[in-house]
């Protein structure tokens, strides 16, 4: 898991270095053909073909449109944010899975989870900052989005990993997140230069590999147990924020995140202590 965050950490620092040359949707078409191949190569080893062709298309089709979306606001913030304060507003998507498990999954969320949640929120405004640059930032604002996004794709996760296989789940979204970013950024395609060849093989292979290591996490851990370790891209993006762009986060972006991992924390205490009292 730890290797996992730092691959994708590296991964979006990759991105904000190209959303300063192309727009958000063409650098969402170069993160999922980059890593396309690698995982193509790597379902077919694993499973073979039949597994990739016998899915729930629907349910992979809206992953697909929600992928592009979040890769696409999530691209559009790095452009102005550093890398630690949309990691920080991001934290939310726990928050959001927990909430969103109620309508979708049927599942029962406590009083106290709820409390955490809303304090979690609470978090995301103060980092967002309602006087001054805060609300008004549309970059803050994609974030939220981006983070709704992932939240929805991760609850239906849930329900294609029923009945689909995990080669087939990321295969399909890297090839609609190309096929269908790529169409989107046609009209304003900018000419790739050069000098970006080796960053977008390195998005490519640090997507790939991380996707690959996240989900030997949750084969081999629980998830109430390693899910915690995803906070430590604040510190890596802290990192990567002061070498690469010479900036670092304010306290007010700080106490803010502090908020939001405390609550993300508490939630997945409470999820590790109801999974206990089920299954004892």
């Amino acid at each position: 898991m730890l290797a996992a965050v730092l691959l994708f950490c590296l991964m979006d620092a990759g991105l904000k270095l190209l959303s300063a040359h192309y727009p958000p949707f063409q650098v969402a078409t170069l993160r999922g053909a980059s890593s396309l191949p690698l995982v193509l190569a790597w379902a077919l080893w694993t499973g073979g073909l039949r597994p990739l062709l016998r899915v729930r298309w629907s349910l992979h089709i809206m992953r697909g449109v929600l992928g592009i979306a979040m890769m696409a606001g999530f691209v559009y913030a790095l452009r102005t944010l550093p890398l630690s304060t949309a990691y920080a507003i991001f934290f939310v998507a726990p928050l959001m899975i927990t909430a969103l498990s109620v309508p979708f999954l049927g599942e029962h969320v406590g009083p106290r989870r709820w409390t955490a949640i809303a304090i979690g929120l609470v978090g995301v405004i103060v980092v967002l900052r309602p006087t001054g640059e805060g609300m008004m930032s549309l970059a803050g604002l994609a974030v939220v989005v981006a983070a709704f996004g992932y939240s929805v794709s991760a609850i239906t996760v849930r329900i294609i990993l029923r009945t689909d296989s995990t080669q087939a789940l990321m295969v399909w979204l890297l090839v609609f997140m190309a096929a269908g970013a790529g169409a989107l950024a046609a009209p304003d395609w900018v000419a790739l230069r050069a000098q970006d060849a080796w960053l977008i093989a390195g998005i490519g292979v640090a997507g790939a590999l991380g996707q690959y290591t996240i989900t030997e996490a949750f084969r081999l851990g629980e998830a109430s147990l390693i899910a915690p370790l995803e906070y430590t891209a604040l510190v890596w993006g802290v990192m990567l924020d002061a070498t690469l762009w010479g900036v670092l986060p304010d306290s007010v972006t700080w106490l803010g995140a502090a908020i939001i991992v405390a609550s993300g924390l508490y939630l997945l205490r409470r999820e590790r202590v109801h999974t206990e009292a089920e299954h004892p």
